[in-house]
């Protein structure tokens, strides 16, 4: 059971940093990977930030939702805030031990290293939304 928890599902809400920076970009690649493996779906963050009604509903109401930040100046959580949505589930890639610089050649094990904190970001709440749909887990 707990690999098909890590699995994910089509109800993870991905918000991704796409800032100009080497931290930005893994934050970009990891959602667009994770969303190409079927793990979760990238959402239009600008929709959120530009107070796009739908999108900002959308946001309040997603049941899991992994806000992805390359680096503490914490664009994605000032957006979410602004907006009043809830911070979910939150990742700054800096905190992660990744180093921020102007570099946007990126590596495989970096992106690598990038989903997998994702998946143990989220990996309590899908446990939990599984257990709510009467299964038993332990995630990842």
């Amino acid at each position: 059971m707990a690999k098909e928890c890590c699995k994910g599902n089509g109800n993870i809400m991905i918000l991704a940093c796409a800032g100009g920076s080497n931290v930005g970009q893994l934050s970009n690649q990891a959602a667009v990977e994770l969303t190409e493996e079927g793990w979760g779906k990238m959402f239009c963050l600008a929709g959120i930030a530009g107070h796009m009604s739908g999108f900002v509903q959308s946001a309040k109401d997603v049941p899991v939702m992994v806000a992805i930040d390359g680096c503490q100046v914490g664009c994605i959580k000032a957006i979410l805030e602004h907006v009043q949505v809830p911070l979910k589930r939150y990742l700054v890639l800096t905190d992660e031990g990744i180093e921020k610089n102007k570099r946007l050649k990126l590596n495989r094990a970096e992106i690598d290293r990038v989903k997998a904190a994702i998946k143990t970001a989220v990996g309590g709440e899908l446990g939990t939304s599984v257990a709510a749909a009467g299964k038993t887990s332990s995630c990842c």
